[in-house]
């Protein structure tokens, strides 16, 4: 195999590098090196950041050169320092889920019915035991009396976009066993509070799973603070080394995931834990069982 030679490290380069050049290294990392052709390559290849390589048989491929391995480095550690203590505590409880065998998400955009009733009531209908999380009401009939209007109508019927922290189901085949959870993050006390102000978010989240949690550090709430239809997953200690204790178990509701939220979730990338090797060994004998009666001699 041929490499054509690139410019050298030392010599002076005006192209910047952005976060796409970066998306680039990674995918060109990640896989088998082929290249697409584009202006993104010709940067790259122009910084020295990647290499061409020729097999005898004509086949191009791309690699990573040693100035292209340091920058993507470089680039991730510039990413990890600057993580919130909100991101770094929705990592760890992610962590925390995939270990327990759910499948997790993160920055869904999922469409939610919510039920028009005036800020500051008690429970929401579509939190009670009697009614699904995601029941739709009732439509209303087509002739309908005088005092139904049509502006009542349309206010019991309002979708609102929902953003959870986490949104996990179990890892099964079966859809009734999925028990799609909600979980909320929250590092400060003031966010924590914003959110219990709003009484459509906390409606959103119901509709779109069965049990929901809010997951905050020890201390910036008490449990009676928090509506006794959700959970309470609580730090202590640090971030890096503390320990996650569940402090009130959420309502359970019953709660098929609509149509709309499958797709949403078709498109997007579950999280993958870091012991998850991302290319098993394909054709790779596992070694027999030591000492074990049924293996073959």
């Amino acid at each position: 195999m041929t490499a054509l030679p690139s410019p050298t490290s030392n010599s002076p380069s005006a192209i910047p590098i952005t976060r796409f050049h970066r998306t680039r290294l990674m995918q060109i990392w990640r896989s088998a090196g082929w290249p697409c052709k584009d202006g993104l390559e010709i940067d790259l290849l122009a910084a020295g950041l990647i290499s061409l390589h020729i097999a005898p048989d004509g086949c191009e491929t791309l690699r990573l050169t040693d100035e292209g391995i340091r920058t993507m480095a470089q680039a991730r550690q510039r990413s990890v320092r600057a993580l919130s203590l909100h991101d770094r505590l929705g990592q760890k409880f992610a962590t925390q889920l995939l270990a327990s065998g759910r499948i997790v998400w993160t920055e869904l955009s999922l469409r939610a019915v919510i039920d028009s009733v005036p800020v500051g009531d008690g429970v929401p209908p579509a939190a009670t035991a009697d009614a699904p999380a995601n029941t739709t009401p009732a439509m209303a009939p087509l002739w309908a009396e005088d005092d139904q209007t049509p502006a009542a109508r349309a206010a019991a019927n309002v979708w609102r976009m929902a953003r959870p922290d986490l949104f996990s189901v179990r890892n099964t085949s079966v859809p009734a066993y999925l028990q799609p959870m909600v979980h909320e993050v929250k590092a400060s006390r003031a966010d924590l509070l914003s959110d219990l102000r709003h009484d459509a978010k906390r409606q959103a989240y119901q509709w779109l799973c069965e049990e929901c949690y809010y997951v905050f550090p020890a201390g910036i709430a008490e449990p009676d603070e928090i509506p006794e239809h959700f959970g309470i997953w609580v730090l202590h200690g640090s971030v890096e080394d503390g320990r996650f204790e569940l402090l009130r178990p959420a309502r359970h509701n019953r709660c098929t995931l609509p149509f709309s939220v499958w797709m949403a979730l078709c498109k997007a990338t579950p999280l993958r834990s870091e012991e998850d090797p991302a290319q098993a060994h394909l054709g790779e004998a596992s070694a027999p069982a030591i000492d074990s009666p049924h293996s073959a001699p």
